[in-house]
């Protein structure tokens, strides 16, 4: 990720202890700092195949923080869904989207980002998909972080008109949380 696209992610990270950090985990090996190829030609940041083994651990306890019930003491400003995308990405079984090859598109508030599903392999992105996704669909965070835990069926959320299917068929949106949900 870009400096700006985790201060972003981050916002009481500040910019001084944000290059700090930054700076530390790039000297521990955790992480790398590399250039994006021309024209943008800007500085980003990923892990290093010892960052990547911190992936495991921190997909547990990312699922295990979703699963908190939210009250007052959680400031809902800080909640993202990109973290919880990153979180589903992660804890994902290959073989729940083996074979298949589909973008899949999510409005949650006005937060947008996205799923490549390829074969086998979720990857999760900011921002809305450079291509033409296969389905899009709006929600708010708490019916996201449902859907998520398997708390609401997709089903259900068209039901209830907790989503909003902006684009494709209802089918799809039922298959990305069968590769998306968490089973525990």
């Amino acid at each position: 990720k870009r400096f700006k696209d985790l201060l972003t992610v981050l916002p009481a990270m500040g910019t001084n202890r944000l290059s700090e950090r930054l700076a530390s985990l790039t000297a521990d090996g955790v992480i790398k700092k590399s250039v994006l190829s021309l024209p943008a030609a800007t500085p980003v940041y990923e892990l290093t195949e010892y960052g990547e083994e911190l992936r495991g651990p921190l997909i547990a306890l990312s699922l295990w923080g979703l699963r908190l019930p939210v009250d007052e003491r959680i400031d809902a400003s800080n909640v993202r869904a990109e973290l919880v995308a990153l979180t589903l990405a992660g804890a994902a079984s290959p073989s729940a989207s083996a074979g298949i090859h589909e973008i899949y598109e999510f409005h949650v508030g006005d937060e947008k980002l996205h799923f490549i599903v390829d074969d086998g392999r979720v990857l999760p992105r900011s921002g809305p998909s450079q291509v033409s996704a296969d389905v899009v669909v709006a929600c708010d965070m708490e019916t996201f972080t449902g859907l998520a835990l398997g708390a609401i069926t997709p089903e259900a959320a068209m039901l209830e008109h907790r989503v909003a299917l902006l684009k494709g068929e209802a089918t799809l949106f039922v298959r990305a949380f069968s590769i998306l949900s968490y089973k525990s």
